[in-house]
């Protein structure tokens, strides 16, 4: 039987959705300054600020206390951040090889796929899993997966139709880096 709890920590990754990317970053790199970022994940600054703004309230990414010196990073991770980063960096690496786009995916997208992967192939069950979802979302975020080539969509001849909702050989591998 499917979990019918979602996975806390990968809720708040993909609560904004340069997170995965920027945590990726950070840990890849030990930190970064601004600008560094902007160039590296191709943001405009005020997506960058925002992200940084949610990471700072997670705990995961403070301002570098030794900041100052032209060498030093201006954003570093904090212990909180370490593990979410590790995650993040997992995540990203999958994205990359399945050829999606940092960004690519919606707010619920990695959460979607997550679901899928864990058995819950209805739409209702995935409305459940992911409950503050609205149905509209979800529908966004299930048509961008499916134009990725992430999920396929089966509908099923029965009084009245329903959709059965699995993961293709792309989906797979970004599921099974989300579940880790």
């Amino acid at each position: 039987m499917p979990s019918s709890t979602p996975d806390p920590l990968l809720a708040q990754l993909t609560s904004h959705r340069w997170l995965v990317p920027l945590l990726a970053d950070l840990a890849a790199h030990r930190g970064a300054r601004f600008v560094e970022l902007v160039n590296r994940l191709q943001l405009p600054r005020d997506s960058l600020a925002r992200t940084l703004d949610a990471a700072a309230a997670q705990g995961w990414v403070q301002r570098n206390p030794g900041h100052g010196h032209p060498l030093r990073p201006e954003y570093i991770l904090t212990e909180a951040g370490n593990a979410a980063a590790l995650r993040a960096a997992t995540i990203a690496a999958a994205q990359a090889a399945v050829g999606l786009p940092p960004g690519g995916a919606t707010r619920w997208g990695l959460p979607l796929v997550a679901g899928i992967g864990a058995g819950h192939d209805r739409f209702n069950a995935l409305s459940r899993l992911l409950a503050p979802a609205t149905p509209r979302a979800l529908s966004l975020g299930l048509a961008a997966l499916g134009r990725h080539g992430l999920v396929m969509r089966a509908v099923v001849d029965t009084r009245p139709p329903s959709s059965l909702y699995g993961l293709t050989g792309n989906g797979r591998v970004l599921a099974e880096a989300c579940a880790i």
